[in-house]
């Protein structure tokens, strides 16, 4: 590798902590004379409230708080996306007798146990005024409209060669062209730990515990709707039992709690049941897409053309940019037309969810270039080696660095790629069919400024520290990895903090960010440190190095060297009676990015199974070779690929919210009857990285991995069942149904 950093290969940072129960979660934390929260929620989808009937409840034991838009717990208006907000519901909940979408807060329980709260909640009634209500992508096509901008682009963005009319008039010319609709349900999060947030008042000061991907954003959107200072307020959350997105906003059961918690002067803990979860916490958006591919004979495109239509909640507008992550630069075409439209809808606000784009977007641009490659009868590999693009269209830049050509080739080996008979339906295995399918993925290389704190000790252990999240990631670990990397000692003498707004801030772990922006911010610490070391051993009358030049030391593998010593930090520490030397660094991108395309890429290959006589897939194989710049922590990262593969299978055969266009109740709002993959379904999956540094985009060389690894899964797996079967499948999940019809 053309860098100093190495990633390392070790055991999880806090493997231990989990294993053995002793990772302490949001829920997990109990204080003295705790009282417990429990949301009420709407039974309509719009409309209005004209009244509680709250005399069973009130009347119900241990209970000691019920608050409604009656007897209203103050909330202020949540900051706003150009405020820096990250606030997943704008409307401060119990402020008025609104009900916008099914499931809406409408009222707080608050009771010496959480059973006597939820046995409560469950004897109020509500009278409503009732409206009709637009639940579903269908119904609301007629009032779609497109947003302001998308990202950093409009919402209608295209490239058209010189003297091109139209993107249609160029498909209308091309000697093959495919067009399709492909689309995909409302899906939910559904993290193992459920949202928690425990809230804890000392006079005007608030120490807030929650499950959130963002203690620095949590305590500035908490403080504008709380109506508090700052400063007051302390966000912690060490551990996070899973989120995908859905604790990357600020909802609004955290603030409730803790107005509540104020005027009760009770510390107060609120969980959210899963099924509170549905309508409380965010979804991925439903998409209708239309896909146009225009190509000549030998399968170089000429057009492309992708329009999106997502859901979007009438009272926040949240886009899921299918079309804008995806067909806008991955591949080569002189002419590229991208489009994204909202369709609003009485439901609860959307939000992130794994990839958000990028997973659904892929679904359909890998689906589509399959139905082209079988169009053209040319192999879908080289289809995608044809068309393979060096410079991001439209910004006429190079990516930073782009390996995907060696991934579709390492891919095909290791999958046995050759060995696949072209055409679908040739082979059988007993009742079952089988197929092979493949797809690229992509995600782009974010990162932001960040800030991380080195403390190196007497002990000989030092201290690497910063206001990041864990969310089973594995960011621990490469907190340690890095700082050990930095600073040249063993990872078994680091230890790792994270999770807590006291520290030095960094932004909050979505967007497969965390490791490229944090990453940087403890090597700038680290530098900072040894130079703070030197200073010291040079003035410090006790130090064997008082009166050197500082520029005659150096600092390497945990020792002070020069005028022929070599002393260790924690000796030296020792000699000069002090307990630890500290620095904070920071790092933000460099200022010549706009000169480089960031994105990471992949191949996936995938082998499915399809029953000829139930129509029930499963998924035999998978193999993903992955360019994702310096891979830092080789566990973790497999970890991670191969988790957002098992939420790609997912996508593809089993989940899907089913709602009831009559009244936005949302039928499976549970993990008995919303379908998740479990061990059942996930195969041996083959993982491989690349491993080129990306030193372009930052000095570690690490883009971000998160994400990736769910986007092409599902077209992968899609197109096997097309080469199992013959029959092409446009609608997520896959269901038997659909290929018994």
């Amino acid at each position: 590798m053309n860098t100093a950093f190495q990633g390392l290969n070790r055991d999880r940072f806090d493997a231990k902590l989990k294993v053995t129960g002793r990772a302490k979660y949001t829920g997990d934390n109990d204080v003295a004379n705790m009282a417990f929260g429990y949301l009420i929620q709407s039974g309509i989808s719009r409309g209005r409230i004209r009244s509680f009937d709250l005399g069973a409840a009130e009347e119900s034991r241990g209970v000691i708080g019920i608050f409604t838009p009656f007897n209203s717990l103050k909330l202020y208006r949540p900051l706003g996306r150009e405020e820096g907000g990250i606030s997943g519901d704008v409307i401060p909940l119990l402020q008025d007798t609104q009900v916008h979408y099914f499931g809406q807060t409408i009222g707080l329980i608050v009771a010496d146990s959480f059973e006597q709260a939820r046995d409560a909640a469950a004897l109020v009634k509500v009278i409503y005024e009732e409206k009709s209500a637009v639940v579903t992508l269908e119904s609301g096509m007629a009032k779609a409209y497109q947003p302001q901008n998308v990202g950093h682009e409009p919402a209608t963005w295209s490239i058209l060669e010189s003297g091109a009319s139209s993107i249609d008039d160029i498909l209308r010319q091309a000697e093959v062209s495919i067009a399709q609709e492909y689309t995909n349900p409302i899906e939910h999060h559904n993290p193992m730990e459920p949202h928690a947030t425990v809230a804890i008042w000392q006079e005007d000061r608030l120490t807030i515990y929650d499950a959130t991907q963002g203690v620095v954003g949590q305590q500035r959107d908490l403080a504008a709707v709380l109506g508090v200072d700052a400063d007051h307020l302390r966000v912690i959350c060490p551990f996070v039992g899973g989120a995908f997105g859905c604790k990357g906003s600020m909802w609004m059961h955290s603030p409730l709690t803790a107005a509540a918690a104020k005027v009760l002067n009770r510390p107060v803990k609120t969980i959210l049941t899963r099924e509170q979860m549905y309508t409380a916490t965010g979804h991925r958006p439903a998409v209708l897409q239309r896909i146009e591919l225009g190509a000549s004979r030998d399968g170089v495109l000429r057009a492309v053309k992708h329009e999106a239509f997502s859901s979007t909640a009438v009272t926040k507008e949240f886009i899921e940019p299918a079309a804008h992550s995806t067909s806008r630069y991955l591949y080569k075409s002189p002419n590229i037309f991208v489009s994204q439209s909202l369709v609003p809808l009485d439901i609860a606000p959307g939000t992130a969810m794994r990839a958000p784009g990028e997973a659904t977007g892929m679904y359909a641009l890998e689906s589509a270039m399959d139905e082209l490659a079988v169009k053209l009868g040319v192999d879908p590999i080289q289809l995608r080696i044809r068309n393979h693009a060096e410079i991001y269209p439209g910004k006429n830049v190079p990516f930073s660095s782009k390996h995907l050509l060696e991934c579709y080739q390492r891919g095909a080996e290791r999958f046995g790629w050759t060995k696949r008979n072209p055409k679908p339906g040739m082979t059988k295995d007993d009742d079952w069919w089988i197929g092979q399918g493949m797809a690229t993925a992509l995600y782009p290389a974010y990162r932001s400024r960040a800030s991380a704190k080195i403390r190196l000790q007497a002990d000989g252990y030092v201290t690497v520290s910063s206001a990041t999240l864990d969310l089973g990631t594995g960011m621990y670990t490469v907190l340690a990895i890095v700082g050990a990397q930095s600073l040249g000692i063993p990872y078994e003498r680091v230890r790792a903090v994270l999770g807590d707004s006291a520290l030095p801030p960094a932004p909050g772990a979505g967007g497969s960010h965390s490791t490229a922006s944090v990453g940087p911010a403890v090597m700038a610490a680290a530098d900072l440190a040894k130079e703070k070391l030197i200073e010291v051993a040079v003035k410090d009358q006790n130090s064997p190095f008082y009166g050197a030049k500082p520029e005659g030391l150096s600092y390497a593998s945990g020792e002070i060297r020069g005028n022929g010593r070599s002393v260790p930090f924690d000796q030296l520490l020792g000699v000069l009676g002090r307990s630890a030397i500290e620095a904070t660094g920071s790092a933000a991108p460099d200022e010549e990015a706009h000169k480089y395309g960031f994105s990471s890429f992949g191949a996936q290959f995938c082998e499915v199974k399809v029953h000829a006589l139930t129509g029930e897939v499963r998924v035999n194989r998978f193999s993903s070779v992955m360019d994702v710049g310096t891979v830092v922590s080789e566990k973790t990262a497999r970890n991670q690929i191969i988790g957002g593969i098992v939420f790609g299978i997912g996508m593809a055969l089993l989940e899907g919210t089913q709602y009831d266009a009559r009244n936005g109740w949302i039928a499976n709002r549970n993990i008995a009857e919303y379908l998740v993959a479990t061990n059942a379904d996930v195969p041996a999956i083959d993982v491989e990285f690349i491993n080129r540094p990306d030193l372009q985009f930052n000095p570690i060389g690490a883009r971000g991995i998160g994400e990736i690894g769910i986007t092409g899964t599902p077209a992968a797996i899609a197109n096997a069942v097309y080469h199992a079967t013959g029959k092409r499948i446009r609608q997520l999940p896959i269901r038997p149904e659909h290929l018994l019809a």
